[in-house]
């Protein structure tokens, strides 16, 4: 069958309708097929409906809510929405979607995840945030872990935990913060080895550092340069041969009113 370029992107955008109008100069950039949203903060009544056409993304499905959470994917691939996986943590937060993507050479899954963030403290009892995050990860990796027959299938999201040590300004003092603790970076890889692999990590070594995200605390965040990669994209091994490139587009956090997440990039010939 004949293969195509695919490129995905996953950002979380921070609230679609504050920030809709970075569409735009996203698609310029990075021209991508798909593009992945977390934390979109709008429920489905309310969710902008002709941006993501204007902008020639006419298939569009997405899970959302009131205030915070909320996941979407726009395509220009024809879509159909997969409703396979559990209401996580029964909490119907909305964070997660999964969509097939109608490729020439066959069906590609595609799987659009906001893990809980964890709140501040790193302690199950104290901090019930950090208990559901826990839960939402061991959760998640169990489910994929049962699938049989896992092919083709691409997982990208906001995952909140940077894993290794170079995924972190510094391993050493961020052990103990919520998003590089061992139950949080051992789970996480846990997932990852489901049947996937990092894209990312693909091309990049795992002795260089690499971040998607820098705290709105850090006022000038470039000479501080303290962030994390919380932002991912995972392929099943199958899919590992046809990674031809990726992107983080770091530049996208002095964009006005941004993000504090850039997009992260992958292109795929399937």
């Amino acid at each position: 069958m004949p293969s195509e370029t695919l490129r995905v992107v996953t950002w979380n955008i921070n609230s679609l309708r504050l920030r809709i109008g970075l569409l735009s100069d996203l698609v310029a950039t990075l021209n991508p097929d798909v593009i992945c949203l977390q934390e979109t903060k709008v429920p489905d009544e309310l969710f902008p409906g002709d941006g993501p056409e204007a902008l020639g993304y006419p298939h569009v499905v997405f899970r959302g809510m009131k205030g915070y959470n909320g996941v979407a994917v726009m395509s220009r691939v024809p879509i159909t929405r997969v409703d396979t996986a559990p209401d996580w943590c029964a909490k119907g937060d909305c964070r997660h979607v999964a969509v097939e993507l109608a490729m020439k050479s066959g069906p590609v899954e595609l799987h659009d995840f906001y893990v809980p963030a964890g709140g501040d403290v790193p302690d199950r009892e104290a901090n019930p945030k950090y208990g559901h995050k826990l839960d939402f990860i061991t959760e998640t990796r169990a489910w994929f872990a049962a699938r049989s027959g896992f092919r083709r299938t691409i997982l990208v999201g906001d995952l909140n935990i940077a894993p290794l040590e170079h995924d972190v300004w510094s391993h050493k003092q961020l052990l103990d913060v919520v998003s590089h603790t061992p139950p949080e970076t051992e789970g996480l890889l846990d997932w990852m080895n489901t049947g996937f692999v990092d894209a990312v990590r693909h091309f990049v070594p795992e002795t260089e550092k690499v971040y998607t995200w820098w705290s709105y605390r850090n006022r000038d965040w470039k000479v501080a340069n303290r962030g994390r990669r919380l932002d991912h994209i995972w392929v099943t091994p199958d899919l590992q041969g046809a990674l031809r490139q990726h992107t983080i587009l770091t530049h996208a956090r002095d964009w006005t009113k941004g993000s504090d997440h850039v997009p992260v990039c992958v292109e795929l010939q399937v």
